[in-house]
């Protein structure tokens, strides 16, 4: 049995907004190019993958791709 409580694991506090820094991040993480589309190509591709070994390493790539910098 789990519960779900919607909270952060950090506290943000935003004191003034910054559209430009805003726009990067999405871009970082969020873009066609950005590491979270990587992510997801790596472990949607797992499914399909012949080998276990290679699920395990498709697996370890996208991991490794979502872990924010």
């Amino acid at each position: 049995m789990w519960s779900y409580e919607k909270r952060l694991e950090y506290p943000v506090n935003i004191t003034n907004v910054n559209p430009a820094m805003a726009q990067l991040i999405i871009t970082q993480l969020g873009g066609p190019d950005g590491e979270m589309g990587a992510a997801t190509r790596y472990l949607s591709q797992r499914y399909s993958a012949p080998y276990s070994e290679v699920k395990a390493i498709m697996t370890d790539i996208g991991t490794e791709e979502s872990v924010p910098v």
